[in-house]
């Protein structure tokens, strides 16, 4: 009996690979660049599994071509990339990676926190290019971090994450629950649940999004995209928030108007920003966003360990194996497939 074929979009690690071809006959999009539409449409009528990342666009057009699939598997948390309804009104599962990445993630945060309100890639290119002669009691000043207020917009378990890193600068943090979903992930462990290591939830003061932005020295985004999210973010709330702050993106690009955060950081509107994920995305190395010196971009690596890709990796092939077992998925986005 031939095993199922199941199209993967990337390379995958070795032992998530092995584990998956045990199972399936694995058809695997060789380039490190993004998967084209072209091959999905030539290799998904034949699959039945998909495993696929976050920069492939998984739209109707392509999943009406794939008649025998019976489920797809992003690897990572975030599904906008997927027409969610369309697989549920074929039946199709859909997998994602939570949880594992919460830490990795909110560490990545409070690194662009702290690197936006030190100044530290300015200090590093300032000594890089010969300006370092001698020490100057106003150069580079930033903010102080300890004691300062973070408002946190989305509060699952990133958010949280989050605010347990505020505790230790001793923030006063501020958080807005954005969804359903910020209420629902209070109740899905944790990277640190999961390996029985849960901390105490830092005091946090829960008020509406014009109160963060009013409030907060940082604003910390962690929402999922949605129509309700799509430049949530833009220049009205870019004049609520104090000219110090600076903003830290880790969810997602879209969530910011870049036009209006352009022009809030060039007129001062705004101290700064610092982003990991951008719109467009990956951000040209023309958009006016990188002339600035006040926006610090990095490209999207905010689950960027070792251990934390190997994980996601593995929860994706779980996921896959269920689907193709006809078994409900360990992570699942839409489990109202099974009703």
């Amino acid at each position: 009996m031939s095993l199922p074929i199941v199209a993967v979009t990337r390379q995958l690690p070795a032992n998530a690979r092995d584990h998956l071809m045990a199972h399936a006959q694995v058809v695997c999009w060789e380039s490190d660049c993004p998967v084209t539409q072209e091959w999905l449409l030539d290799h998904l009528p034949d699959a039945v599994g998909l495993y696929c990342l976050l920069t492939d666009r998984i739209d109707q057009d392509v999943l009406c071509c794939a008649k025998r699939l019976r489920v797809v598997s992003t690897m990572s948390v975030g599904y906008d990339h997927i027409d969610i309804r369309t697989c549920t009104a074929q039946r199709i599962p859909v997998g994602h990676t939570p949880g594992i990445l919460t830490e990795t993630t909110a560490d990545l945060a409070f690194a662009l926190l702290m690197a936006s309100a030190r100044r530290i890639v300015e200090g590093a290119d300032y000594v890089r290019q010969g300006h370092w002669v001698e020490w100057k009691p106003n150069l580079l000043l930033g903010q102080d971090i300890c004691g300062a207020t973070l408002g946190i917009v989305g509060f699952g378990r990133i958010g949280q994450a989050m605010a347990r890193r505020a505790q230790g600068f001793r923030m006063n943090v501020l958080a807005v629950r954005s969804s359903r979903q910020d209420r629902d992930a209070l109740e899905l462990p944790c990277v640190a649940e999961i390996h029985g290591e849960v901390s105490d939830m830092p005091s946090v003061t829960f008020v509406d999004l014009p109160t963060v932005l009013m409030q907060s020295d940082f604003v910390s985004l962690h929402i999922p995209l949605t129509p309700d999210t799509h430049h949530l973010i833009g220049t009205s709330e870019f004049h609520m928030m104090k000219r110090s702050s600076i903003l830290i993106n880790t969810s997602r690009g879209a969530v910011v108007d870049s036009g209006a955060l352009y022009h809030a950081l060039q007129d001062g509107t705004i101290s700064g920003a610092a982003l990991d994920v951008t719109d467009p995305e990956p951000l040209p190395a023309s958009h006016p966003l990188l002339a600035l010196p006040n926006c610090l971009v990095i490209p999207h690596v905010g689950s960027a360990t070792t251990a934390t890709r190997s994980l996601m990796a593995d929860m994706a092939v779980e996921n896959v194996i269920a689907g193709l077992r006809g078994e409900p998925l360990p992570y699942c986005v839409n489990p109202e497939v099974y009703d």
